[in-house]
């Protein structure tokens, strides 16, 4: 069949509405040529339909990491040099858990998987309460939410998970900004920093272990699945941002996505028992992340109707299969009682092996901090024009870079 051709994912029109953008392109073919851009002219198969981007994320013919595929054509430090990131720090972010596949991926997640099951996660919802609390009594006013709320609470509760002292939070919270600003005087210097702290993090709890997964971890080096000390810095790497950065986002997101569908949030106010249910359906429209990791053919495919040859570059895109009107009624409304046939009824916390280790966390803590958001402050309201809220230019990604509110 005939395969259109899709603008390049870092073009201005994708990233300003890629809800809507890849929709289009959804209607438009099930797969479709793309590239990255940023530098990278490399062939990208976009993947749109709601089935075929689970297929992909559930078919271990699919790969993360492209030393499993036959000769690949794209080269995937590209964008990483055009932000200027150098050969010595490439590797902690193309090596890590994420990029892993089978039994390497299986031992890693093995080693942490414990701290994230729904039991742990469970202990914990007092203390994601506290920190909602205490963060709540100290605002008045109009503030900046994503700020002085939607950041500090996932990033207190991970680093207190993981290990990370509390003197050290604010530093991680500049560098998870300058990291996916793509600004090359600021991306390289983030990193190096962050490798720096987490190598002498580890050396200190070597020295003076803790009740916390980062003690655990070194404590399992010690073990027949022993993490190398590269393993160690990339996965505090990995669950440190990916557990505060994309949560963040989800309650600013959310939270924006509420406020201008108030007759949703009024079915909340008049039923609290609806938050868990509203979260999966927030996260289905205003989720922050659109496209994962890039998947690698590790051998001839067919997908939707079309020949994948092996080592091409897939990259299976969430908008536009959680907005796909053959999954979901009214796929571009918000419902907030919407009903699944199926788990959480969309992939926005990927699918297969790769689901988010963090999702029950990330659940929990978009339910707290929203329903006691609303509770504290039922009249919240937007302080500028829902057409004046400022994105962060990111592919891929719809992330706020402010929620100015009147509490």
């Amino acid at each position: 069949m005939s395969v259109p051709d899709a603008p390049a994912l870092t073009d201005p029109a994708l990233i300003a509405d890629p809800w809507g953008g890849f929709g289009r392109l959804r209607e438009q073919a099930p797969v479709l040529r793309s590239s990255f851009g940023m530098g990278s002219d490399a062939p990208l198969w976009l993947v749109t339909r709601y089935a075929d981007v689970r297929a992909v994320l559930n078919d271990p013919r699919f790969v993360n990491d492209p030393a499993n595929a036959p000769t690949v054509a794209a080269d995937r430090t590209v964008p990483l040099k055009a932000v200027g990131i150098g050969d010595d720090l490439i590797p902690y972010l193309t090596s890590s858990i994420i990029d892993a596949d089978g039994a390497t991926h299986t031992r890693l997640r093995r080693l942490v998987s414990r701290a994230f099951t729904v039991r742990r996660v469970g202990d914990l919802r007092p203390r994601v309460q506290e920190i909602a609390d205490d963060l709540l009594d100290g605002l008045s006013g109009e503030v900046d939410l994503v700020e002085a709320y939607a950041y500090p609470l996932p990033i207190t509760v991970i680093c207190e998970l993981v290990g990370i002292p509390e003197e050290d939070r604010p530093s991680w919270h500049v560098w998870g900004r300058d990291l996916v600003s793509m600004d090359p005087s600021r991306v390289p210097g983030a990193l190096r920093a962050t490798i720096d702290h987490i190598e002498g993090l580890v050396a200190r709890r070597r020295r003076d272990p803790a009740d916390d997964l980062l003690s655990g971890m070194i404590r399992a080096q010690e073990d027949a699945d022993r993490l190398t000390d590269f393993e160690l810095v990339t996965m505090v790497l990995a669950l440190v941002f990916a557990g505060h950065e994309t949560t963040a986002h989800l309650i600013g997101n959310a939270t924006a996505a509420l406020l201008t569908h108030p007759d949703q949030l009024a079915r909340l106010q008049a039923d609290p028992a609806g938050w868990p249910t509203a979260v999966n359906e927030l996260m289905r429209m205003a989720g922050p992340v659109g496209i994962v990791r890039v998947r690698y053919a590790a051998e001839d495919v067919e997908l939707g109707g079309v020949h994948i040859p092996a080592g091409s570059s897939v990259q299976p895109v969430l908008y536009s299969a959680n907005g796909d009107p053959r999954e979901f009624e009214k796929a571009d409304t918000l419902d907030v009682g919407r009903e699944t046939a199926r788990g959480e009824g969309h992939v926005g916390f990927g699918f297969g092996a790769h689901y988010c280790l963090g999702a029950a966390l990330a659940r929990q803590e978009g339910e707290v901090a929203l329903r006691t958001l609303f509770t504290r402050f039922p009249d919240l309201r937007l302080a500028v024009d829902p057409a004046e809220l400022e994105w962060q230019p990111i592919p891929g990604s719809r992330r706020l870079a402010a929620l100015p509110v009147t509490l």
